[in-house]
């Protein structure tokens, strides 16, 4: 049933894939809903991005179309036999054939990835025009009260009102301000923490890769682990792009203020000097200049809530990993397809007048569920892909380089992420809102 008069708006501050999915799977809805994008139009840093099993579930049950935007753009492993292998796992040391190929890790769903940029722009097509708002760098919240609106208040001396403010993933969600509002914005919780990883990023052209590293290395997706460090590669742009991802541990401190800045091939070659041939083709093939991303998270201090009143946080402002399951932006479309319906159950029973309870408590009650039922699943994933790439790197003090008891703990901590029920985790989230709004 289209619902013609709005109960409560909803302001979403950030324009990343959990910002947009958010706005799509409200707008589908029916709900009011606005977003506000500090840039001036929506964009995503980073290059390639995959998707497990349980954020395609999510995307289906945010919109069945976002789904259908992320097929457009996905590529899987050039080999058909391999389409459900998460990652071919490769001792990037040694050249020797009988050991420089360690196990696979596979899935019981397609594997596959995209490049980010290429998904969100399938996706804006989906944002109802006039809901988006671009130049809108978030000041100051100010909360008017119960039954009255939050007021938003942009650096361009605008304001906006909304019963519900959310601040979800952008491209600076890891440094939300609104996390900062709500804790403080010198509290530990409202920094970011570096984790001792940087990476080097980098786009190959397929032919040029396959003529470096044969066919199968260039074109199925490949994890080449080391001491100290791995490199990622995956196909995207329907295979005409070698995505790579080289991650190097780094025991001292980040500097500086920007989490990427410039830096060259050379820089790349010092990292992985005595590595084997295939990791150090891959690395001849970057680009000149490059840039190296310092890796964040918020596992140091995670929050002790996503949600005060009617502001939560959601996304990367509220649990910013590690890339290293692969699973971050799939989390937050978790966090977006949960919230969505949430909030559908809170329009419906304020439409229907069938709440024992005041809009606001309504409104508090919708965020307080979302916290309970995501704040354990969200912040034991950014713990989980802390300890993975120690994994990878063979630092971790009892796998060490023991190739089975590696696959063993990367199929656990995956199979955690991977097999879950996107209905049973709604229905259960609906569940408790019908209990204390009913």
């Amino acid at each position: 049933m289209e619902k013609q008069d709005s109960q409560f708006s909803v302001a979403i501050v950030g324009g990343g894939v959990a910002g947009v999915t958010l706005t799509i799977a409200l707008a589908k809805r029916g709900i009011d809903v606005q977003i506000f994008e500090q840039a001036p139009q929506f964009t995503e840093i980073g290059a390639g991005i995959a998707f497990s099993p349980n954020a395609k579930q999510a995307m289906k049950k945010c919109d069945p179309a976002v789904h259908e935007a992320y097929l457009h753009v996905a590529t899987a492993s050039g080999n058909p036999d391999k389409v459900n292998t998460w990652y071919d796992f490769v001792d990037g040391y040694t050249d020797k054939d009988s050991e420089h190929w360690l196990f696979d890790v596979t899935r019981d769903a397609p594997a596959d990835g995209c490049h980010r940029a290429h998904f969100l722009e399938e996706m804006i097509k989906l944002v109802p025009e006039g809901t988006a708002h671009f130049n809108k760098h978030l000041d100051n919240l100010v909360e008017n009260g119960d039954d009255k609106p939050i007021t938003l208040k942009f650096s361009d001396g605008t304001t906006a009102e909304a019963d519900v403010g959310k601040s979800l993933i952008a491209t600076d969600g890891i440094k939300s301000s609104v996390r900062g509002m709500m804790f403080g914005k010198d509290s530990l919780v409202a920094k970011p923490t570096y984790t001792h990883r940087y990476a080097y990023r980098g786009l190959l052209k397929m032919e040029n890769a396959v003529k470096a590293l044969g066919k199968d290395l260039a074109t199925n997706r490949t994890m080449h682990l080391g001491q100290d460090g791995h490199i990622l590669t995956f196909p995207v742009a329907h295979g005409k792009i070698l995505n790579v991802v080289a991650f190097k541990y780094d025991p001292g401190e980040w500097t500086d203020s920007r989490l990427v800045v410039p830096t060259t091939k050379e820089d790349a070659k010092r990292d992985y000097r005595g590595w084997g041939s295939k990791v150090q083709a891959i690395v001849d093939l970057l680009e000149d200049k490059l840039d190296k991303w310092a890796i964040f998270d918020l596992g140091d201090h995670p929050v002790s809530t996503y949600a005060k009143g009617r502001i939560a946080i959601v996304g990367d402002a509220a649990h910013a990993t590690g890339p290293h399951h692969g699973a971050g932006a799939g989390i937050c479309i978790e966090d977006s397809a949960i919230l969505a319906e949430l909030l559908a159950v809170a329009w419906t029973r304020l439409e229907e007048q069938s709440t024992r309870v005041s809009k606001t408590e309504v409104l508090e009650n919708v965020l307080k569920v979302f916290d309970g039922e995501r704040r354990e699943r969200t912040q034991w994933l950014v713990q989980s892909s802390r300890a993975s790439v120690e994994l990878y790197e063979w630092r971790d003090r009892l796998c060490k380089r023991d190739p089975a008891k590696i696959k063993e703990q990367i199929l656990w901590r995956n199979h955690k992420i991977w097999r879950v029920d996107m209905d049973d985790m709604v229905a259960e989230a609906n569940r408790k809102l019908e209990e204390l709004i009913m």
